[in-house]
């Protein structure tokens, strides 16, 4: 939305007929129909159908593909929610999960055999941890059960006798202390760090000694410590993933949560939660052949490892910042894994690099490898094919290609580039 794009456009990258996408960048223009802000793409597992998320009117539409350059409508748009921003096909594909930026919804969309979109219904609604009711600890709490089961009686009753006797506000004084004691602590060495910079590079340490203002986008506050002059936060869901196991993933950049979900006919059933630290926001993930998830946050530009116990329920394992140097207005973008799974790419929004991370030993670990410039201004998106990642430049206007070295994964400097109108994402084009 806002950009200079006309609807869906079609980039050729490489040689014809080659595998590699180093070669030759051309923008072959606007495909037809002409759509409205179409800012997210995805393609269907088996069928030659693109899902369009239409952000400015909160539908979703789906193109069935008749040429390079055509497509033309399968039925009428879907109603998903207010700034529709993802949507991701299931394996199957019986049905596409729908994120919403605008107002956090979760919608499922039933797809038929041809992959026309067709029933949808609603998930339930996100519960923010860190709510007016004093929030929780993701120390003390890896994952919330959000199962829709009536609470036992019995366990009813004993929750409110604890609360009675005062025990959770004991515990809760005891929380907030800690967390006034580490939010002194952190600015204290921030001061520290930028006094020791000199003035020439004080612009680069974390502002973790100075007020902090709203994020307007995310509703948050960037702080570890709430108070009662916050901005109220709202629900932001942003992407979702599938599992191995049939269950899905989706995040919630507002609530900063990952949401597990289990299928049931014709809806998504909540399964947990999983509780990020207040105002990470995490935005995007990648499921691993590890079996751990990578998630990245957009506000703390940090990527976590998400890990299941043999029952199933997930946790934070981990996380690590992108970068060992981000600058503070920094902003995770996109997620992705190397060809062969051994390193991540994450894209950062305001200086406009690239971040590389290893994975390390069973998956468990992340380490940063090195920081590269994108080439590009606002990379909004990544994708990698073969030893060539291509980046989106959305203020750029612009894509461009950075060759992969397959031994270090570290990107070249830019070696294509092709005038791009606002590009938002990028989607290989079924062979």
């Amino acid at each position: 939305m806002g950009g200079t794009a006309e609807s869906i456009g079609l980039l050729t990258a490489g040689e014809d007929g080659s595998p590699f996408a180093s070669g030759p960048l051309s923008f072959r223009g606007a495909v037809r129909p002409t759509l409205t802000s179409p800012s997210w793409l995805a393609a269907h597992p088996r069928l030659d159908v693109v899902y369009a998320a239409l952000e400015g009117e909160g539908r979703v539409a789906a193109l069935a593909r008749t040429g390079d350059t055509s497509f033309t409508p399968l039925g009428a748009s879907v109603e998903a929610g207010e700034a529709v921003c993802h949507v991701a096909v299931n394996p199957g594909g019986e049905y596409l999960l729908a994120s919403c930026w605008g107002d956090g919804r979760v919608v499922r969309i039933a797809l038929d055999g041809n992959g026309r979109p067709t029933e949808r219904a609603v998930a339930q609604a996100a519960r923010d941890p860190y709510g007016t009711d004093g929030g929780v600890d993701p120390r003390d709490m890896a994952h919330e059960d959000v199962d829709d089961e009536p609470e036992d009686p019995r366990e009813a009753a004993e929750r409110r006798e604890e609360q009675m006797s005062g025990a959770p506000a004991a515990r809760d004084a005891d929380r907030d202390a800690d967390r006034r004691q580490a939010a002194i602590g952190l600015a204290d060495a921030a001061a520290a760090l930028r006094a020791a910079a000199g003035a020439e590079f004080a612009h680069l340490i974390p502002d973790h000694d100075r007020p902090t203002e709203p994020d307007v986008r995310g509703g948050t506050l960037l702080t570890p410590a709430s108070g009662a002059d916050e901005p109220a936060r709202s629900s932001r869901a942003h992407a979702a993933a599938f599992l191995p196991d049939g269950r899905t993933l989706t995040t919630d950049l507002g609530f900063d949560l990952v949401r597990v979900w289990r299928a049931a006919p014709g809806r998504m059933v909540p399964d947990h939660d999983v509780t990020l630290p207040r105002g990470s926001g995490p935005r995007h993930l990648v499921v691993h052949p590890s079996g751990f998830v990578y998630v990245l946050t957009e506000h703390s530009a940090e990527v976590y490892v998400l890990g299941a116990d043999r029952a199933g329920r997930w946790s934070v394992r981990g996380s690590v910042p992108a970068a060992a140097l981000t600058l503070p207005d920094d902003a995770g973008a996109e997620l992705a894994a190397s060809h062969d799974r051994a390193f991540l790419y994450a894209g950062l929004r305001g200086s406009d690099t690239i971040a590389v991370l290893r994975v390390v030993g069973d998956g468990s670990s992340l380490e940063p490898v090195a920081l590269a410039e994108s080439g590009v201004t606002w990379p909004r998106h990544h994708l990698v094919v073969r030893d060539t990642l291509l980046v989106a430049g959305q203020r750029s206007d612009d894509v461009v290609s950075l060759s992969l070295d397959i031994r270090t994964g570290v990107p070249s400097k830019v070696r294509q580039r092709a005038s791009v109108p606002s590009p938002t994402r990028l989607l290989r084009v079924r062979d």
